[in-house]
């Protein structure tokens, strides 16, 4: 197993599970209230489709990360899912990661710092 690939694949995942998280988190929680409550639309207009688009390279980077790691098919489906529920992608990231550093302790040795503090 290429350990350096782990590495990258595994920053790339991260990323985008915050972004994605993120995006989703202010759609939801901002911006459809915004919509259906005070006829404001602009939040949805901003991140529903950037949201849409990076939900797509959250699963690549997902199943680039699983195929690496060799995780089974039904964790990538629970990762999948995760990005569809607010907050929950940053559940499936930490547990992700923590999955990925088990299974390469070269790979978690190496990259310390989280990508968001927390």
């Amino acid at each position: 197993m290429d350990e350096h690939g782990v590495r990258g694949a595994l920053t790339r995942y991260r990323v985008m599970a915050w972004v994605v998280g993120v995006l989703l988190v202010v759609l939801v929680c901002v911006g459809l209230p915004l919509k259906y409550l005070g006829g404001n639309d602009l939040v949805v207009n901003v991140t529903g489709v950037p949201h849409g688009w990076l939900y797509m390279l959250l699963l690549i980077t997902a199943v680039d990360l699983g195929r690496r790691v060799r995780w089974p098919w039904w964790r990538l489906l629970i990762i999948a899912l995760a990005g569809t529920v607010p907050f929950l992608s940053f559940v499936a990231e930490r547990y992700a990661t923590a999955d990925v550093r088990r299974r390469t302790p070269a790979a978690g040795a190496q990259d310390t710092s989280p990508v968001i503090p927390g």
